[in-house]
Parts: C-alpha cells; structure tokens; sequence
C-alpha cells in the first residue's frame, strides 16, 4: 500500500478521496489551512484510521517543507488544494494567484528535490471558449483563451508541471474536472452551480439562470472513486478529464432542483448568456474510463436529489 498526500484534504473533493484511499488501506496524510484534531505531533486523528493531519499553506514553503520533513517521505502527492471558482478568481485575485499559482510551484520545488510521484488537479475551465468537444489533446493543438483569472491560474499550473518534467524528470498526471457536485459540497457563494442552486432553492434564496449554457455534471464520489485509481494505474505525463456522460443546460438543472425542493419558483430569474463564461462543455471521458475505470454510478436528477437530502440534514432543515 502507498504512503500518500492529500493537499486540501479538508476541501470538497479532498475529504471524499481521504476516505477512498482510507478504504483501501493507504496510509494518508492531510494537509490544509485549518487547526484540527491531532494537529500537534502528527498524531493520529480519533476513529479515522490511518489518517493524520497538519496545519498548512502550500504557498508557504516553510510550512510544506516542515510536513514533508516530519511526515514523509510519501509515495504520491495529491495536490488539491486551490482557490476554486471564476468569480472568486475576480473577488479575490490575489489569494487565487498566491494559492495556486506560487503553491502549486512549491509542490513542484519538493518534487524536484524529493522524487514523489503527484498528482495535479487542474479544472475544465481551460479549455475556455473551445466550442467542440473537449478532448484531453485539445490543449496541446490550438490555443484557447482562458475566460477569467481562476482558468488562467489553472493553465499556468499544467505550464508550470510541464517545465519541470521537462527539466528535471518529475513524474505527474493532470486531472481536470468537470463540473464536480454531490454530498459533501458545502455552500459558499463560490462553489458549484449545483451546490449553489440547492442552497438557495431550501433557504429561499433567488438565483440567476443564465440560458444557453451546457455542462456535464460529474458525482463527487464517482470523481474520487476515478482519482483513488490512479495509484494502481499511474502513467507519467498523461492528462486525463474526469467528466459526467450527461450534457445538460442549466436551466434543465434548476428545474430539477426546484420541482424537488418544491421552492417557490418567482425565485429564478432568467437571462441570457453570462459574459465570459463557457457556454458549452461537451467532454470526453474515453482516456479516463480506459486507463481509470472511471465510470458515473448516479445520474444527475438521482444525484441532485442526494444533494439536497445531504443539504437538508447538514443544514438541520
């Protein structure tokens, strides 16, 4: 079994590969930006397995070396911690760029010197305007222009991972995901639209459905059971997107959550297009499902349907 790392283990996506990796007996690590249990002397957290816990801020590299040198050393990194979301990109730029661009370069400085295997967590937001389906090779024959700081900030990470195998031999596969939702996702005004719109349909809050736009929803534990394979299935140098099989517009997703929820529906206002935003995003999951065994096990109105029920009982509604 293999020694692993979880940057923003305490994040979305963090905490649900945690417990995967758990499953299969790993030995896992986590780091974020919280106090927590167990913190003090690496020691292990209470009724969690072989699971423990630092305090950490990847774009400090005092604080990274400091949980590599008392932890380590590990086998595969898992390096998911960033700032999420396109408008949280423009809020607050400056954390965005701290956090993933100069965290990301730390995590790549002690690959470097240390030999781990990582695993980077990019976003389909790169692929930003491409109009067709977005295969993994897209990217390396025509240039895309990324929409907003958060895209770019992901783009510049996959540049920053290429550089360094290039020039030092470090061994990384990319994921970008697309459209991650589930139980699990806790609500702040930055995180999916699905998170959102499940919030603000149990708590009476109005949303905005801009018209035109198509996703593909991924499950959050379908996306971590994919990711927790890439230990037995690691390739060097390959990119791989972690996608739903289901296109859907935005509009059909809100008409879910509402007939659900039963929330009252002069609490969705529709409009066109939202300006510098992906208007579609037709993915293609082929590589994933080849080399990964990704596969989705719960179909959007299913799963929207756990979220709110998760919601629900988290919320204490």
């Amino acid at each position: 079994m293999a020694k692993i790392l979880i940057t923003g283990s305490r994040g979305v996506v963090g905490s649900w590969l945690k417990t995967k990796l758990l499953e299969r007996g790993h030995s896992v690590f986590g780091l974020d930006l919280a106090h927590h249990l167990g913190e003090r002397g690496w020691e292990h957290e209470m009724s969690k397995g072989d699971f423990k816990y630092s305090r950490c801020d990847v774009a400090d590299y005092r604080q990274l070396e400091r949980v590599f040198e008392a932890a380590g050393p590990f086998d595969l990194v898992y390096h998911c911690a960033a700032e999420f979301g396109r408008w949280n990109g423009e809020d607050f730029y400056e954390q965005v760029w701290r956090t993933n661009a100069i965290g990301t370069k730390n995590i790549i400085r002690l690959q470097e010197k240390l030999g781990f295997r990582l695993v980077h967590f990019s976003s389909s937001e790169v692929y930003g305007d491409y109009p067709e389906v977005m295969t993994e090779e897209v990217m390396n024959t025509i240039e895309v222009k990324q929409l907003n700081d958060y895209a770019l900030s992901k783009w510049v990470n996959e540049q920053q991972i290429r550089n360094s195998g290039i020039k030092h031999g470090t061994e990384t596969v990319i994921v970008r995901l697309f459209n991650t939702y589930g139980p699990g996702e806790w609500y702040h005004p930055y995180r999916s639209v699905n998170c959102k719109f499940c919030y603000h349909a149990l708590h009476g809050l109005p949303v905005t459905v801009y018209k035109g736009h198509t996703r593909s929803s991924t499950y959050l534990e379908d996306t971590c059971t994919t990711l927790a394979n890439i230990v037995d299935n690691f390739k060097p140098g390959e990119v791989y997107n972690i996608g739903g099989k289901e296109e859907h517009d935005i509009e059909t997703l809100a008409d879910i959550i509402w007939t659900y929820t039963r929330a009252p529906r002069e609490l969705i206002t529709y409009q066109e297009g939202e300006i510098l935003t992906t208007k579609d995003k037709r993915v293609d999951t082929s590589k994933a499902e080849h080399d990964l065994g990704h596969k989705l096990t719960v179909d959007l109105e299913t799963g929207v349907k756990k979220t709110i029920d998760w919601m629900r009982q988290y919320y204490g509604l």
